[in-house]
């Protein structure tokens, strides 16, 4: 593989990620706004797919054992969407079913999107200091 295709592959990966979780916004907001739960389900269910499938396919490449954990609970938030995507189209949930599972997967995203650079920035000091 060329360093071209490994920069395409990865910029297709982060858009996948950021497409979906717009979409997954998008999908929370319409029913704010007086949009039918319909349409709703839809745009939310397709950004969970979307960012499950960038999630699966951007492993983390390091030796970092803290920050490859960090990756991984975030694929675990992506699951976390889709579950919340299927509570939207279960006939017996409740509105609060699907919107718990989506702020577990929000506040997992948070958590570790604060913790990876922060882990990687220490890993380095500690690095540097070694040698």
């Amino acid at each position: 593989m060329t360093p071209e295709n490994s920069t395409k592959k990865s910029i297709l990966r982060a858009i996948a990620i950021n497409g979906g979780m717009i979409l997954i916004a998008i999908g929370i907001l319409l029913p704010l706004i007086g949009t039918d739960i319909k349409t709703a389900r839809w745009i939310y269910a397709a950004g969970a797919l979307i960012t499950l499938l960038g999630r699966i396919f951007s492993p983390y490449k390091g030796n970092s054992l803290r920050v490859r954990r960090h990756h991984h609970i975030q694929a675990w938030s992506a699951i976390f969407f889709c579950v919340g995507a299927f509570f939207m189209f279960y006939p017996g949930a409740g509105t609060t079913d699907w919107l718990a599972f989506t702020l577990a997967g929000g506040a997992i995203v948070i958590y570790s999107s604060i913790m990876i650079p922060l882990t990687q920035s220490k890993e380095a000091k500690n690095h540097k200091k070694q040698k």
